[in-house]
C-alpha cells in the first residue's frame, strides 16, 4: 500500500473542484436567503423524521467499535512504523486535540445547554429535581464519550492508512481497503471534495456564532454595542490572528495558542469552582458521570419512539450531525498530530482524558447556573439564556466575584478557541487539496484561512448562517455511509494485521550464526562494540549488500521478482503480484553510548547500530558485525515469515 508520488502538491481536481461547490453554494444562501432556509429546513426535517435511527445506529456502532479497538488485541499497533515515537508530548497533544476538538463548544453550551435542559427538560416536570438530575445526564451524554468516538474513529482511519500504509493522509485514504488504487482518481477526488466543502462551511458557521458571543463579552465588559458590525470587525480580527497562526505553522502558531488556551481554560474553570458552591460541584460530579454511565446504554437508542416530542431532533440528531459533520475536520487535524502512539494510547487519550474534563466543565458551568436558579431565584438568567444564548455565560459571570476579570479571561479564551479552529481547519483543508501534504506554499494556507474568515462574514452579512448550520448537519448523512464503509476496511486492515503478528510468532527471535559456535569472545566483543557511522556503512557495504545479492539472484532463478534498494538505506524488495511485498531494510540508526562506554574526550558521543526494518517499521534488533552467512539466514528467516503470514491472509 504505497501512496502514488504526485509531482505538485496542489491536487487542481479538489482545489477547484471544491471551491467552485463553497462559492456557488454561498451565492445561493446570499442571494436567495429565505429560499436556502426553507431547502435546508425541509431536508433537516425530513432527516430527523425519517432517518434518526440511522443516526442514532450509526453513533451507537461507532461508540462500541472503538471501545472494543481500546480493549483488544489490536490496541498494540502502532499508528506508524513499529519504531516511531510520538511527534508531540502528552500535555501538547491533549491540547491540541482539545482545542480543535470542542474548545469553543463548552465556552458557548457549558451554562446554555443544562439551563436550558432544566426549563425544558424532555421527560420530568419542570422546575423538579428530578428537571435538575435529566439536564446534566443529557448534557453529558451529548458531551461525553459517543462525540469523541466519532472523532477518534476518524481520526483512526485516517492515521491507520497514513502513517502505517504510507497512503496520503486525506479522506480519501480511509477507502482504500475497499477500492484501492482509485482512490487517486476521480471516488477519492470527490471525497475530499465533500470534506473540503464541509470543514470550510462547519468551521465558518461556528466562526459567525463565536462572533456574537465575543461581542456580547465586548458588551459586558467595554459597554461596546451588539451589532453585525461589530461581530464582522471582530471575525476580520479573528482571521488576521488565525492567518499569522497558520503561516507559523503547527509546531509554533497552532501548538503554543492550544497551549495557552489549555492553561486559561484550568484556570477559569478553577476560579468557578473555588467561587462557587464548591463541596456540592464535587457531589454533583461524581453523582451525574455515575447516573450518565448507569444510563448510558438507555440513552444511546433513545429515539422516543413511545412519545411525540420534537425533543431529541432539536438536541440528540441535531449533536450527533454536528459531530458527524465536524469529524472530517477535527478528525484529520488529530491524526495529523498523533503519529507514532498506539491505537490504545490514541483511544484512551482521545476519547477518556477530553471526556472526563468536558464533563467535569459542564458540571462546574452547568450545575452551577441551575443552582444559581432553583435554589437562588435567579430567575433572570433563565429569561436570558432563553432570549439569547450567546449572553449566557457572561450573565452567569454577573453572579460572581471579580465578574470583570473572569468575563475577560472568558472573552480571551474564546477568541483563541476560534483562532485555533479557524487556523487548524485552513490546515487541514490545505492538506485535503494537496494530498495530504503539510509542508505547501504559504499561499495556499492563507487562501483557506482568509476564505474561511470571507465565507462567515458574508452569511452573518445576509443572514444565512442558521441555513448553512443546517446544510452542515444534514451533510453529516451522507457521511455517516462513508465513514462505515471506512470502518469496514479498517476492519479488513487490522485483521491483515493480526495475521501477519501471528506469522511473527511463529520462530524465535533472531540470532546471528557466531551464536551457535564456540567463539564466545568474538560474540561478547561484538554485544559490547559501539560503532561509529562509517564502520557501520561499511558493514552494510561490505556484508549486507552482497548477502542481498546472492539472495536476489537464487530468488530471480526461481522467477521471483526482487529488486535492491539503496534509498534511507538498503533495501531487498521482492514482489508477490496483488499480494503484499516483502521488504528487508537495513538502516544506520544513531544513538547516544551509554554512560559506562562514553570517553569526556569525544565531541561526539553516539554510536550506530544496523538495524533491520521490515514493512511494518524497525525491528529493534542489530546485526552489526554479523557474517555474510548470518545475515542471510536472517533474511530467509524473515522471509518464511511473511510467506506464513501469506498463507494465514488466503
Amino acid at each position: 500500500m504505497l501512496s502514488q508520488s504526485s509531482q505538485s502538491h496542489l491536487n487542481k481536481n479538489v482545489f477547484f473542484g471544491a471551491s467552485s461547490i463553497i462559492i456557488a453554494l454561498l451565492l445561493f444562501t446570499a442571494l436567495l436567503p429565505d429560499q436556502a432556509q426553507s431547502l435546508f429546513s425541509v431536508v433537516q426535517s425530513s432527516i430527523v423524521d425519517n432517518g434518526s435511527w440511522f443516526y442514532v445506529l450509526t453513533v451507537a456502532f461507532i461508540f462500541f467499535f472503538v471501545s472494543f479497538l481500546g480493549l483488544s488485541k489490536y490496541g498494540d499497533i502502532r499508528l506508524g512504523p513499529d519504531h516511531a515515537t510520538p511527534d508531540y508530548s502528552l500535555k501538547t497533544w491533549l491540547s491540541m486535540l482539545f482545542a480543535a476538538g470542542m474548545g469553543i463548544g463548552l465556552m458557548f453550551f457549558g451554562v446554555a445547554e443544562p439551563l436550558m435542559h432544566y426549563l425544558a427538560p424532555p421527560t420530568a416536570d419542570k422546575g423538579s429535581i428530578e428537571a435538575v438530575k435529566e439536564a446534566m445526564k443529557m448534557t453529558f451524554f451529548h458531551w461525553g464519550f459517543h462525540a469523541w468516538a466519532i472523532y477518534a474513529v476518524v481520526a483512526l482511519v485516517l492515521a491507520y492508512f497514513s502513517y502505517r500504509h504510507n497512503l496520503p493522509l486525506t479522506l480519501r485514504s480511509a477507502l482504500y481497503p475497499l477500492i484501492g488504487d482509485k482512490i487517486y482518481k476521480w471516488p477519492g477526488h470527490a471525497v475530499d471534495v465533500f470534506a473540503v466543502v464541509g470543514t470550510v462551511f462547519g468551521v465558518a458557521t461556528s466562526l459567525g456564532l463565536g462572533a456574537s458571543q465575543v461581542n456580547s463579552g465586548f458588551g459586558y465588559l467595554f459597554g461596546i454595542d451588539v451589532s453585525t458590525t461589530n461581530q464582522i470587525l471582530i471575525m476580520c480580527f479573528i482571521t488576521a490572528l488565525a492567518v499569522i497562526s497558520v503561516a507559523t505553522g503547527l509546531d509554533k502558531g497552532i501548538r503554543r495558542l492550544s497551549e495557552a488556551n489549555m492553561i486559561l481554560a484550568i484556570t477559569l474553570l478553577l476560579l468557578i469552582f473555588l467561587l462557587g458552591p464548591t463541596v456540592f460541584l464535587l457531589k454533583a460530579y461524581l453523582q451525574n458521570v455515575g447516573a450518565y454511565l448507569s444510563d448510558i446504554i438507555h440513552n444511546t437508542f433513545n429515539l422516543f419512539a413511545y412519545k411525540k416530542t420534537n425533543w431529541i431532533g432539536g438536541w440528540t440528531i441535531f449533536y450527533w450531525g454536528w459531530w458527524l459533520a465536524w469529524a472530517p475536520f477535527v478528525g484529520l487535524f488529530i491524526a495529523r498530530i498523533s503519529r507514532g502512539r498506539t491505537i490504545r494510547e490514541f483511544i484512551l487519550g482521545v476519547m477518556l482524558i477530553p471526556t472526563v474534563f468536558t464533563l467535569f466543565w459542564m458540571t462546574i458551568f452547568g450545575n452551577s447556573a441551575i443552582d444559581l436558579v432553583y435554589n437562588q431565584g435567579v430567575v433572570e438568567l433563565g429569561e436570558m439564556i432563553s432570549k439569547d444564548s450567546s449572553v449566557a455565560l457572561f450573565v452567569f459571570l454577573d453572579n460572581f466575584p471579580l465578574t470583570q476579570v473572569l468575563s475577560f479571561f472568558s472573552v480571551l479564551m474564546i477568541i483563541i478557541f476560534f483562532v485555533t479552529s479557524c487556523d487548524s481547519g485552513a490546515m487541514v483543508v490545505d492538506m485535503l487539496c494537496s494530498h495530504g501534504k503539510n509542508d505547501t506554499p504559504l499561499w495556499q494556507r492563507m487562501y483557506w484561512a482568509v476564505g474561511i474568515g470571507i465565507v462567515a462574514a458574508i452569511l452573518l452579512l445576509v443572514g444565512g448562517l442558521s441555513a448553512l448550520q443546517t446544510m452542515t448537519i444534514a451533510s453529516a448523512l451522507p457521511f455517516a455511509v462513508v465513514l462505515l464503509l471506512a470502518i469496514l476496511g479498517l476492519i479488513k486492515a487490522l485483521r491483515v494485521e493480526a495475521f501477519k503478528q501471528e506469522s511473527y510468532l511463529a520462530t524465535e527471535m533472531p540470532r546471528s550464526s557466531s551464536e551457535h559456535t564456540d567463539d564466545w569472545q568474538a560474540r561478547l566483543s561484538n554485544i559490547v562494540a559501539f560503532p561509529n557511522k562509517l564502520n557501520v556503512n561499511k558493514f552494510i557495504k561490505d556484508t549486507v549488500a552482497p548477502a542481498f545479492l546472492m539472495v536476489e539472484k537464487e530468488l530471480k532463478e526461481k522467477h521471483i521478482e526482487v529488486t535492491i534498494s539503496d534509498e534511507k538505506g538498503l533495501s531487498l524488495i521482492v514482489e508477490h503480484g496483488d499480494e503484499q511485498r516483502f521488504i528487508y531494510q537495513v538502516v544506520a540508526r544513531k544513538y547516544s553510548q551509554p554512560d559506562f562506554v562514553s570517553d569526556d574526550d569525544d565531541d561526539e558521543q553516539t554510536y550506530y547500530r544496523a538495524e533491520v526494518h521490515l514493512v511494518e517499521g524497525g525491528q529493534d534488533y542489530d546485526i552489526m558485525g554479523w557474517s555474510q552467512a548470518a545475515v542471510i539466514n536472517n533474511i530467509i528467516d524473515q522471509y518464511h515469515k511473511h510467506l506464513h503470514f501469506l498463507h494465514l491472509l488466503r
